[in-house]
């Protein structure tokens, strides 16, 4: 579909669409296609306000009432994922089969945040004191704030709004200014799944704000949002972490990534290409997850080089809405200049470079590059810097120790793995003193997280987990609660206190 037909097909209106101050451009050509109203700063107190409002009764609904909406908001993404995803693809130059898979992820968590609303479960505790029972449960905090990142416009809104709407607590989204569209695309569809649950769902339960960062700092620095989710660099974390927690509130952070993948001699090298291909040009090397850092054992380096330089050299770069294109555009000029510096930082540190240039021709416009493989005599500081962008630097290893070091030995610490057959190799990977990262994975890349496990990283990743396993908790504040149904007051420790 053209620009114009995807916006049309989603319900945008022409006024939605002109008139504002915020220019979006698609990466797929650099066309403008539209200029939309921003949230006036001055907004902002009364958006909060709302969103306060909203949680006293959304908290006083029945978790399974909650899980409803959810349910409903989870067949409006099934009935719009193909307009979706095409919108996905529009905004953040990601090719068709990915666009839709990141529907598909909102999707999922849908259904795994619908059966969680029946899942809030507390503990009840023995008590050391006769008569008494102690229990802990989990209560709704209050406003969710979240600030998502252009590379997943959608999925982690979700991993979040799922969530936090089974646990009690009503959504501020801000997304970035580089895909606006999309969150108020998906605000068009909540709006329908509210419609469709009736009474139960309080006015300004998931409000939308646009704009830049004095939008953000608004729901960072305000003590009515308790929660604040944010996605983005780890120089952004290093602003917005700190400023929530001198507030007491709490942050969510899924920030930088640099990820490794180890390959020991054992591994399949036919699996483990495939596997490193994806990993590091999937969305043209613009995910947190994505591969930037090999760690070779000297015994395969050379026939491993020689595979990827090969399936390097054949990759379809292009239009993401073209089928058999696997590498679209950059997200802007910005990035590819980012990712020409990086490669330049690198051949100057003895690197030698196979590919990255930019590509101009058979593209519709944008900012279009080759994947870049460059073998790196050792860990550089441009190694250890995060570019994001399709770069994979290659380093090689002669024992396991030296390669864990190498893969803890930077700053980030979100997603790793290994190809190996050997099981020892495996399980020390997996250990207390193998990989440091929040995902460690075994014969599959470090790309591809799907939403059943807590995702989120270590060190400068920041910390936060969201998404499934027991991520819900980060939503809801623990009470613990002890009941004396006998007729004594016998005290805790054995302590004597008679008056």
């Amino acid at each position: 579909m053209e620009h114009a037909q995807v916006l049309s097909a989603l319900g945008f209106s022409n006024d939605e669409l002109t008139g504002g101050s915020l220019a979006v451009h698609s990466p797929i050509d650099g066309a403008e296609v539209a200029r939309i109203a921003e949230t006036p700063l001055s907004d902002m107190a009364t958006v909060i306000a709302q969103s306060k409002q909203a949680f006293k009764a959304w908290r006083t609904v029945p978790a399974p009432r909650r899980g409803e909406l959810v349910r409903l908001l989870g067949e409006e993404l099934r009935a719009a994922k193909d307009e979706l995803g095409a919108l996905v693809t529009l905004e953040a130059g990601k090719i068709t089969s990915e666009g839709l898979g990141e529907v598909q992820e909102m999707i999922d968590i849908c259904d795994f945040a619908v059966g969680l609303s029946r899942q809030l479960y507390g503990l009840t505790i023995a008590s050391e004191r006769p008569g008494h029972k102690m229990s802990e449960s989990w209560h709704p905090l209050g406003p969710c704030g979240v600030i998502t990142a252009f590379n997943f416009p959608v999925a982690v809104w979700s991993w979040n709004a799922a969530l936090a709407l089974v646990c009690g607590n009503p959504v501020i989204w801000k997304p970035s200014e580089k895909t606006p569209l999309t969150a108020l695309a998906c605000k068009k569809i909540f709006e329908k799944a509210v419609s469709r649950l009736g009474n139960d769902a309080p006015e300004g339960l998931m409000q939308v704000v646009i704009g830049r960062a004095d939008v953000g700092e608004a729901l960072v620095t305000s003590r009515d949002v308790p929660i604040l989710s944010a996605t983005g660099s780890t120089r952004m974390g290093s602003v917005v972490g700190p400023k929530v927690a001198a507030r007491w509130g709490r942050p969510i952070l899924e920030l930088g990534g640099n990820n490794a993948m180890i390959v020991a001699p054992s591994a399949d090298l036919e699996m483990a290409v495939r596997a490193i291909v994806f990993s590091a040009v999937g969305t043209a090397g613009q995910r947190c997850t994505s591969l930037r850092r090999l760690i070779v054992h000297k015994s395969v380096k050379e026939e491993l080089v020689a595979k990827l330089v090969k399936a390097y050299g054949s990759l379809p770069i292009g239009d993401p809405r073209q089928d058999g294109t696997l590498i679209g555009p950059l997200v802007d000029r910005g990035a590819l200049d980012a990712m020409q510096g990086a490669i330049a930082k690198a051949r100057s540190e003895g690197g030698t470079v196979h590919g990255g240039g930019p590509v101009t021709e058979g593209v519709p416009g944008g900012a279009y590059a080759a994947p870049a493989l460059i073998e790196m005599p050792g860990q550089t500081e441009t190694v250890k810097t995060e570019t994001f962008a399709p770069i994979l630097y290659v380093m090689e290893y002669e024992d396991l120790d030296q390669a864990i070091e190498l893969q803890n030995g930077v700053p980030q610490g979100l997603s790793s793995c290994i190809f190996t057959l050997n099981m020892r190799e495996a399980e020390t990977f997996l250990s207390a003193t193998g990989s440091d990262c929040g995902i460690a994975n075994v014969n599959i890349g470090p790309s591809g997280a799907e939403i059943g496990g807590a995702f989120g990283g270590e060190k400068e990743t920041g910390g936060g987990r969201e998404s499934g396993s027991d991520a819900w908790k980060g939503y809801m504040r623990r009470q613990t609660s002890t009941v004396n149904y006998s007729a004594e007051l016998p005290l805790a420790q054995g302590v004597k206190f008679d008056i």
